[in-house]
């Protein structure tokens, strides 16, 4: 209603302008008209002027007191001989015979609109001039403006009540189905579960459809990160459970126990247990900010293996591994540092892990069309084609030597995902594994 009120403001303003315009324009020609047709009453006799301006004619020019049009005959110029003697001259035009001017005057105390034409007339030899001035009163100028404003105004108020009515109507009658779709929202909220659950698009309204897929797929967001919080604390509680029970057992029995040799065999099992469950609580957390959002940014994925594969040296070379580096030496890709850094040190863990002492370990990059090939391939005793199947499922276990927690490579498929990738693992010929991670190489100038 506001921009109706101020629109409809504006518009009386400049109708208000455009009448006064023209309402001038009218009063204008009106005048001009007036002047010459009074010039043409003065007629040059000889070195005088014979003036056929009839009492009645004086009579029509003066007889309306609200539009009072007053005259003035004067030659030369100046010198009253009819009419009305009050009308000014123009100050700063100067006359030109035979063209009429226009100019506003005030005329006691009242604005006035005066019409001048200047006539020559006598002999050659001694010519003179006459003026005529016709002035008409404003105030018909103005009421006719305030009348024409007021005619176009106030079908437009009228109009303008109107359409504030049908736009109130039309608005209310839209959020109809805003309404019906929040009556559906605010019938969940006793049911925090059920709350979560899609909305029906054959219950939502029509001209809803798209708001109600924006809300589910936030809806769908929020449960998919309350399913992974729920699976993170059932999977913590259940892994954790079995690692802190034997601490416990162990640490009762190395209470109990006499024998000094017996008493450390026991806090051996017990730090054991302890490294366990160390390294199953990083597990844990590296999953749980891995399903977080991460930002890409752009990064080589080869220096970053070749980094990695050299601070795993010591460790490989302590285990008996052989473990080496071969490829490109420039792979760009968009990624997030600490979490690539993360899935290629579990690879090589695992490959050293798993593969044996004595076995070969090679952390390899290349480039296939536009994907970034990262691969992490020993030559230990692999995996059967059923194990395969099961080798990126979280606490799955192929093999039943300590030090693993069966999450390892559940976190690099995460990763991968989380960078738009994908992870697969391949049997290597006679034995072995492969773990590859293809990443879609970042375009030059991204």
């Amino acid at each position: 209603m506001l921009p109706q009120l101020v629109l409809w403001l504006v518009g009386g303003a400049l109708t208000y302008r455009v009448a006064l315009s023209y309402a001038e324009k009218g009063i204008d020609q009106s005048l001009t008209q007036s002047v010459r047709s009074l010039a043409r009453q003065v007629k040059p006799i000889g070195s005088g002027l014979l003036i056929d301006f009839p009492k009645a004619a004086q009579d029509i020019l003066e007889q309306d007191p609200k539009d009072r049009v007053s005259y003035m005959v004067s030659s030369p110029p100046g010198r009253f001989l009819l009419g009305n003697s009050t009308l000014p001259n123009p100050v700063e035009l100067a006359p030109l015979t035979g063209v009429p001017i226009l100019y506003n005057a005030t005329i006691d105390k009242k604005p006035m609109r005066v019409a001048l034409l200047d006539v020559d007339y006598g002999e050659a030899d001694a010519p003179q001039r006459l003026r005529v001035q016709v002035a008409k009163s404003l105030a018909v100028q103005k009421r006719i403006t305030a009348e024409l404003v007021a005619d176009i105004l106030a079908p437009l108020l009228v109009l303008g009540a109107l359409l504030g009515v049908l736009v109130y109507g039309g608005v209310s009658r839209g959020l109809i189905p805003l309404k019906r779709l929040q009556a559906q929202l605010g019938d969940r909220r006793e049911h925090s579960l059920s709350a979560l659950s899609p909305i029906e698009m054959t219950q939502a309204p029509q001209e809803v459809h798209a708001l109600a897929g924006a809300v589910n797929q936030l809806l769908s967001a929020v449960r998919r990160s309350l399913g992974q919080e729920k699976r993170f604390l059932s999977d913590a509680a259940h892994q954790l459970r079995t690692p802190l029970a034997g601490l416990i057992s162990q640490t009762e029995l190395a209470i109990a126990e006499p024998d000094a040799q017996a008493l450390r065999a026991r806090l051996v099992k017990v730090l054991a247990g302890a490294q366990r469950s160390a390294h199953l609580v990083h597990q844990l957390l590296s999953l749980a900010r891995n399903e977080a959002d991460v930002r890409l940014q752009l990064l080589d994925a080869a220096a970053l293996a070749r980094e990695v594969a050299r601070e795993w040296t010591p460790r490989a070379l302590a285990a008996g591994i052989d473990l080496g580096f071969e490829g490109d030496d420039c792979l760009m890709v968009h990624g997030e540092k600490l979490l690539f850094r993360e899935a290629l040190s579990n690879l090589i863990d695992n490959a050293i892990l798993y593969s044996g002492q004595g076995s070969m370990v090679t952390l390899r990059c290349s480039q296939v069309g536009g994907q970034a090939l990262i691969e992490v391939e020993d030559n230990g005793p692999g995996l059967t084609n059923a194990e395969l199947e099961h080798v990126f499922e979280r606490f799955w276990r192929a093999s039943e030597l300590p030090g693993g927690c069966g999450l390892g490579l559940a976190i690099v498929a995460e990763i991968s995902h989380r960078h738009n990738g994908s992870a697969t693992a391949v049997r290597v010929a006679p034995h072995g594994l492969r773990v590859v991670i293809a990443l879609p190489l970042a375009r030059r100038g991204a």
